[in-house]
């Protein structure tokens, strides 16, 4: 069968042409959105009387046993077709003929491409809410059973502060509760129906595109029909929202690699997310997560290629913004899937309190707190801050803690410490001590973990379509 499209050509396409023109090999996997999109077209079409109800059920029919078909693999999907959308008209031809010729009525490729990759998107976007939220959960459970476990603090790699275990999953719980935030708003923009739009400037046709918009599940029909089929905003949204997300993955993801190694030693991943050498016996290496921090160049592409697509083309339709699902796609699968490892991994992942300890007692983390207490005593943050250095100092060269050094040492440094009382430079106490909201102590994580646990009931109600 000759292209449904080529009434107006002498020859075909070059063999070269024709499979570098096609986008079949990629946009099949739309096939089910682009069957439900023609169903609720030809149902609007027998209700405002442009076809009739003995058609609609023939041409229902017939593409429901298309869907079959294509599931097991029954029917053949060839560059010869172009794209699905094609492909499923041509097989509907061939089985009902004529009948199946008026399912394109009052519509043109443009509105059904982009109706089918918001179908596809709403669906696919939906589990990937799932698998945020999934991680979600497992990061406040991993959260609330370490709200006491120790943990250095860093700033530019060095020592810092002590910090719990709890708090500083906590951080990351922030920052996929801002992913799951901005991956919702996106939806609410997608979520609108293109149907109806036709090529570029509507129908002649006394169509009903409030009735697709129903029976398809959208909330609108998009209002402009140029901008519905030349709008992509919607996709580079949500490859922006996925970078950033895909970022947090990768920053977790380089903590879990530097936190399993011998020079640090903080934690043990489960062996199922780690690999061997094939020439050293002793490795064990923490190969998973050195792949989700690599994955994030991928979708980091995928947003550059569409922004680059997009960039310069004229309205309305250009055959350019077929170049937007394999990004969409490829995003889709890399985010959700990485999201779900990750998740995976921090369920099964240990903290070492026996090698975290030996880290606490290196780097001085209790000098602020010092200082700290100095300032409650009268002496100026900035005079404080001075004198904890030069202990800091002392000790370095008498290769001692703060909590060694005697009276004499700290009179040495200044008369004042004769009647100043030290605090307690536990690494508990220096930890417990910041209670301040969103700070490290015990029971303000615990209140955080409580805050997110009532979010993520109601992000969990959000998530489904």
């Amino acid at each position: 069968m000759a292209n449904l499209w080529a009434g107006r050509f002498e020859r075909g396409m070059d063999g070269i042409v024709e499979e570098f023109n096609a986008s079949i090999g990629f946009d099949k996997r739309m096939y089910n959105c682009d069957i439900d999109g023609s169903i609720a077209h030809v149902f609007m079409l027998s209700e405002t009387g442009i076809v009739t109800e003995r058609e609609r059920d023939d041409i229902v029919s017939a593409l429901e046993d298309i869907r079959n078909d294509i599931a097991g693999g029954r029917l053949a999907l060839t560059v010869k077709q172009e794209d699905i959308h094609m492909a499923v008209e041509e097989a509907l031809i061939a089985r009902i003929g004529a009948t199946g010729k008026k399912l394109h009525t009052a519509r043109s490729r443009n509105d059904q491409s982009q109706t089918d990759v918001r179908l596809f998107f709403m669906r696919e976007t939906v589990l990937i809410l799932d698998a945020l939220v999934e991680l979600q959960r497992v990061i406040l459970e991993k959260a609330d059973v370490n709200i006491e476990e120790l943990l250095v603090g860093f700033t530019h790699m060095q020592h810092a502060q002590p910090v719990t275990a709890g708090f500083h999953l906590m951080a990351y719980f922030q920052m996929f509760r801002r992913d799951i935030e901005r991956l919702i708003d996106t939806r609410r923009r997608a979520n609108q129906n293109p149907l109806g739009a036709g090529a570029l400037g509507g129908t002649t046709f006394d169509i009903d595109r409030n009735r697709t918009t129903e029976l398809l599940g959208f909330d609108s029909p998009c209002e402009n029909a140029m901008d519905a089929v030349s709008d992509r905003d919607y996709i580079i949204e949500f490859l922006s929202g996925a970078s950033i997300s895909m970022m947090h993955v990768s920053r977790f993801a380089e903590e879990i690699v530097y936190w399993n190694s011998s020079e640090f030693g903080f934690i043990s991943i489960d062996d199922s997310f780690c690999t061997g050498s094939s020439m050293m016996p002793q490795k064990k290496n923490p190969d998973i997560a050195e792949l989700l921090r690599g994955k994030v160049g991928r979708v980091y592409g995928d947003l550059i290629t569409l922004l680059t697509v997009m960039k310069g083309t004229p309205l309305s339709f250009n055959k350019d913004f077929q170049e937007d699902k394999e990004p969409l796609f490829d995003a889709i699968d890399v985010w959700r899937t990485s999201v779900s490892i990750l998740a995976a991994m921090i369920e099964k992942m240990e903290y070492r309190s026996d090698e975290i300890q030996k880290h606490l007692a290196k780097g001085f983390l209790c000098a602020t707190d010092m200082a700290d207490s100095l300032v409650r005593q009268g002496i100026p943050f900035r005079d404080s801050h001075w004198l904890v250095g030069k202990m800091v100092k002392l000790c370095e060269s008498k290769s001692c803690d703060m909590s060694d050094l005697s009276l004499e040492d700290l009179i040495s440094l200044d008369p004042r410490f004769e009647s100043l009382v030290l605090p307690d430079l536990s690494m508990m106490g220096c930890v417990s001590a910041r209670k301040t909201f969103g700070g490290t102590a015990p029971s303000e994580v615990k209140r955080q973990i409580e805050v997110g646990r009532k979010w993520l009931a109601t992000i969990s109600e959000k998530s489904n379509p």
